[in-house]
């Protein structure tokens, strides 16, 4: 493991350098696309990155490949452990593939199984264990005092940040009229490594560029530790962007945050449903939730520029159940689904009446369930559940009006 005095050392634009022209042959140079859409939502050219048609899936490759090149002859030897719920894990499994060195991956019992998969698929032993990411964590580290493994931290390493930093790299080549970028922060290895490369070319070249990072609300670290002016633990919440769910900022990634991070904003759980249902329909991209936070901040209004703004795409590991019910989450923070509660008199003709109103109202039926069986229900009584599909909030409103307006009572059902 490295040594306090190593980890706070923060890399330098000839580290960025570095590390780029390491990563040739491992991490690809993910394509920029411009988005029309948020170009109208901010009234400024529009850009995506996108980090999740990375090699592996995500971002993480770039710090694991630096990181684990620069070990010595004799680290190598002693291979590398890591812990990780997916990403990181991939990162560290390809990287050791590529260079030759054993890897081994602690993961919780839970990790989703594409993510378990592909790990293994890279050729690490992963070792499945605990219910969260916490006891691999706890198993890792022993397995590196045991052993003398390398401990390949997820982004609280000088080595790490300056592979992540990279991307930044790309991005000031690719927009060279640059404004704002805008991009998720877990525990901070990216955007630090980000900021910072950018920050110093425009420096040099005299200008100047926003950064903004994106927490969820439910796992927000950095707005109170840098009020504080130190890393503070939070306690967290269930969140789905769980790729950025870490309850305290790493101190290396915090330092460079606070000197070169212009803004963090949060999000909630909605905020990063729309996004995601924005990026699968606008433009055609399957994003993890963690991945889509900052498109989140975009669509929330929470982003202001006056130049090109890039929004990074920083992963799209994401399960295919997940998706599924993400989507559908999308879709009713969106205002275009919802399922509605009915109580009925049991008597012929009150189904074909609320279908006859629901179809004026032009409100789209997905699924009926019909029943006689409900806690609270009178004997002549039928409780009528319907899933329909709306244009958003103005006319998800009206369908409620129309219903309510011919003496039905519906009731939304939480989501």
């Amino acid at each position: 493991m490295t040594t306090p005095q190593t980890r706070l050392t923060p890399p330098t634009i000839t580290s960025f350098e570095d590390a780029a022209a390491s990563l040739a042959g491992v991490a690809s140079r993910t394509p920029l696309e411009p988005s029309q859409h948020l170009s109208d939502i901010l009234g400024v050219p529009a850009y995506l990155k996108l980090e999740n048609l990375q090699r592996t899936g995500s971002f993480k490759v770039r710090g694991a490949t630096y990181r684990l090149s620069r070990l010595t002859a004799e680290e190598r030897a002693r291979g590398v452990v890591a812990a990780s719920a997916g990403n990181h894990a991939q990162g560290v499994a390809l990287a050791a593939q590529e260079l030759g060195i054993a890897a081994t991956i602690f993961m919780p019992l839970g990790v989703p199984v594409p993510k378990l998969l592909a790990t293994r698929g890279y050729g690490a032993d992963v070792i499945l264990e605990g219910a969260t990411v916490e006891t691999p964590l706890r198993l890792a580290a022993e397995f590196a005092e045991r052993t003398g493994a390398v401990f390949i931290h997820p982004f609280d390493h000088p080595d790490v940040i300056a592979g992540q930093g990279t991307l930044g790299l790309e991005l000031w080549d690719e927009v060279p009229d640059l404004d704002t970028v805008v991009m998720g922060i877990g525990g901070g290895g990216l955007i630090a490594g980000v900021a910072a490369a950018i920050k110093a070319r425009a420096a040099a070249a005299g200008r100047t560029v926003r950064i903004i990072g994106v927490q969820a609300e439910n796992s927000a670290a950095y707005p109170s530790s840098l009020a504080a002016g130190h890393p503070i633990e939070v306690e967290t919440r269930p969140t789905i962007a769980d790729g950025i769910a870490v309850a305290r900022p790493g101190d290396l990634p915090f330092e460079m945050i606070r000197e070169h991070v212009d803004e963090v904003v949060t999000v909630s759980d909605d905020d990063i449903a729309r996004a995601l249902l924005v990026l699968l329909e606008r433009a055609k991209q399957v994003v993890e939730p963690a991945g889509a936070a900052g498109v989140a901040a975009i669509l929330a209004g929470k982003v202001q520029a006056e130049g090109p703004v890039v929004s990074v795409l920083s992963g799209g590991n994401i399960d295919p159940l997940l998706l599924q019910r993400v989507v559908a989450h999308g879709l009713a923070a969106s205002g275009r689904y919802m399922t509605l509660r009915i109580p009925l008199p049991d008597r012929p003709g009150q189904l074909a009446r609320v279908s006859e109103l629901l179809s004026q109202a032009g409100a789209n039926v997905i699924e009926v369930l019909h029943t006689r069986h409900g806690q609270g229900l009178q004997i002549s009584e039928v409780i009528l559940q319907l899933s329909v599909e709306t244009r958003g909030e103005e006319h998800r409103a009206h369908v409620i009006s129309v219903l309510d307006a011919a003496g039905f009572a519906p009731t939304v059902v939480a989501d």
